[in-house]
């Protein structure tokens, strides 16, 4: 039976190990973290990525999860309003539509609960791959090395994977000229699904409602070009946000201060990920790793969702893994890039209908029914 060795637990790892079973292969899944990560943000699951989901058998939990949005409003820095509508949401779109936005630690959830008895190593990563004819072997950092028949890289923007089997990041990386961080709080505001966004037209951010209320996710960020940071140091991280939010109005200076003690603070630039191949021998990419397209998309979390259908529907069908990957890539790469324009549409100067409009437009750009030569 064949074996792929899965770097990285998030949306595209877990639903990967998911689909992979059901194509009758052996999932083995490494995640640097001791545990499935916690934390973060909003996730939207749409289109063809509903489609995958409904699949997967998950479509009424996932609703039962969702978060529920009244609406939402815009304010200048001093916290004047701008504007506000009780039909559309930035983080979401139209709250009429059928798409889910679900936390995104909730959707993981959802989908690891179906894994029993796949293998797990937490706290490790990889750090060596050498391809043979017949196989591949891994070294890790600390369990000993082993052999597979396939690696897959869902290891998200600073992919492990990808440097190791690909070259540096840099090789690949664009950055968008924004930084971005997430934390929770309780609903210290008492907002009722609601989502308030402020900016200055440079830096700015958002608050939302989450867990029927009882939680906010609060975003803060800001532009800039590329900046040299340590990815792992979060208090020179939470500096960073701060010093550039300085002299905001509003809640903003509750925000920072409440900042610097949560305990689930997330950075990360806003960039996009561009290769001009996917895979290298026995390796293949999968998600952010292979085309972030950027939280500014909104639409991460649905890519990883349905790369993960493909890839696996692929394995499944041939047992050349070469043929099996750049079927993959072919069907993937459009709706990848189709998926990363958006990333620069600025919504908040779009009128949303036409907003919507592209949004529809690209979320159902592949056809999962057609995925025959």
């Amino acid at each position: 039976m064949t074996t792929v060795l899965i770097s990285g637990s998030s949306v595209a790892g877990t639903a990967l190990a998911y689909w992979l079973r059901e194509q009758g292969l052996t999932p083995v899944v490494v995640e640097r973290a001791p545990a499935l990560r916690r934390g973060g943000q909003a996730v939207d699951v749409r289109g063809a990525a509903l489609t995958v989901l409904r699949r997967m058998g998950l479509e009424p939990d996932a609703r039962a999860l969702k978060n529920e949005s009244k609406g939402m409003n815009v304010l200048d820095p001093e916290g004047n309003e701008l504007m506000r509508s009780e039909e559309f949401a930035l983080s979401s779109g139209a709250l009429d539509s059928e798409d889910i936005e679900i936390l995104r630690e909730d959707l993981v959830d959802l989908v690891h609960a179906k894994l029993d008895g796949v293998e797990y190593l937490y706290g490790d990563s990889i750090t060596a791959i050498r391809d043979a004819a017949d196989g591949v072997t891994v070294e890790f950092e600390h369990a000993d090395a082993r052999r597979f028949d396939l690696v897959v890289g869902a290891d998200g923007l600073h992919s492990n994977t990808r440097r190791i089997a690909f070259g540096p990041e840099a090789d690949y990386i664009h950055h968008l000229g924004t930084y971005l961080s997430v934390f929770s709080q309780d609903n210290f505001l008492g907002l009722d699904r609601w989502q308030t966004w402020f900016n200055d037209g440079v830096n700015g951010g958002a608050v939302m409602t989450v867990r029927d209320n009882r939680e906010l996710r609060i975003f803060l960020g800001f532009g800039a070009g590329p900046i040299e940071y340590d990815y792992r140091d979060t208090e020179a991280q939470k500096a960073l946000v701060a010093e550039h939010l300085a002299g905001f109005g509003w809640k903003v200076p509750e925000f920072l201060e409440r900042m610097r003690t949560a305990d689930d603070f997330y950075f990360d630039s806003m960039a996009q990920i561009k290769m001009d191949a996917w895979s290298a021998g026995r390796t293949v990419l999968l998600g952010d790793a292979a085309h972030c397209a950027a939280p500014l998309s909104g639409q991460g979390t649905s890519l990883a969702l349905v790369g993960a259908y493909v890839l696996a529907f692929e394995l499944g069908r041939t047992a050349d893994h070469a043929l099996a990957f750049a079927r993959y890539e072919r069907r993937m790469r459009p709706f990848a890039e189709a998926n990363q324009e958006l990333a620069h549409i600025d919504r908040q100067k779009v009128d949303p209908d036409e907003s919507t409009r592209r949004l529809d437009a690209v979320k159902n750009a592949i056809d999962l029914d057609a995925l025959v030569d």
